[in-house]
């Protein structure tokens, strides 16, 4: 039994060091959604106090998310990197891309727990009601009873109202969530669109093609094993990377100007009837230049 625990936490540590961020970012983003509900339902308590509401709102929805976000951010191997680096060598050795990179990976890896648990507490809208029920004007509410002011309000959020104020109450919450979820829907657009333009940019900057930092993510992974057993002597390896440095010594690497000829989008060509179905093709087989030959012709297929 003691054994198949030990498994198991050693395929969960061995998964989380993964290097698909996607499936890391969802688990973390579900496991922000499942404590979030449980938050909810088990400790969040609105005080229906005025004065207080407002203050215990926005700290069940921002306190929780500054949490998430610095333990995101000490979880993360780059940020002890980059302290050690500073601590070392200050920052001399940094450029502003290398900088602006780092930070980005560091910032936004951490974001995610934190803007998820922010999104979903504004899609439940308990928080925002209680910290802004206080605020709706009594003016704005139709025939609302002039006697009442910011204490009952403040008390829209725990039902503890006179019966007369109860369709006041539904239509300020309402109203309330509304404007909560409206906030949380505009979060995951703008979200959205920072994440687009991030990957653009990055991928805009890299000095690297798309297909190239694929190949390059094994490639420097069995480069990285081969430096570090040069280095020390010896490397420790599972299972998967031993098998990966044994398939395939890598002694090497490729001059840029060759990674170059052999990426990109390729329409399918034929040079003198002989067909070149990609970049890499064309490169093994000597052919030059970029444009048609005349005795050649192109299809719209794109190169998979």
């Amino acid at each position: 039994m003691a054994a198949l625990i030990a498994e198991n936490f050693r395929f969960l540590s061995l998964f989380f060091k993964s290097k698909d961020v996607m499936i890391f970012n969802g688990l973390v983003a579900l496991g922000t959604v499942g404590s979030e509900e449980l938050f909810s339902v088990l400790a969040f308590n609105c005080p229906c106090s005025p004065a207080r509401n407002y203050i215990y709102g926005l700290a069940a929805i921002g306190v929780p998310a500054l949490a998430l976000f610095l333990i995101g951010v000490i979880w993360n191997n780059h940020t002890w990197n980059l302290v050690a680096e500073c601590h070392k060598r200050g920052t001399k050795n940094f450029s502003a891309a290398a900088t602006f990179l780092l930070f980005g990976s560091i910032m936004g890896r951490a974001a995610v727990a934190p803007v998820t648990w922010s999104v979903i507490s504004l899609l439940r809208g308990e928080a925002y009601i209680c910290a802004l029920s206080e605020f709706v004007k009594p003016s704005s509410l139709d025939k609302f009873p002039a006697e009442y002011g910011a204490e009952v309000l403040a008390r829209f959020p725990c039902r503890d109202v006179p019966s007369n104020l109860t369709k006041f109450r539904d239509e300020v919450t309402r109203r309330l969530r509304y404007e909560s979820q409206l906030f949380g829907w505009l979060l995951i657009g703008i979200v959205a669109v920072l994440i687009f333009l991030t990957k653009c940019l990055k991928h805009c900057c890299s000095p690297l093609s798309y297909r190239q930092e694929a190949y390059s993510e094994v490639h420097s992974r069995i480069l990285a094993a081969k430096n570090v057993k040069h280095f020390f002597g010896f490397v420790a390896l599972d299972k998967e990377e031993k098998e990966l440095v044994q398939e395939f010594p890598v002694e090497g690497v490729q001059p840029s100007p060759q990674w170059n000829a052999i990426t990109g989008v390729y329409i399918y060509r034929e040079n003198k009837g002989f067909p070149l179905y990609s970049r890499l093709h064309k490169w093994a087989k000597g052919v030059e230049g970029n444009g048609p030959t005349p005795e050649g012709h192109e299809l719209l297929f794109l190169a998979s």
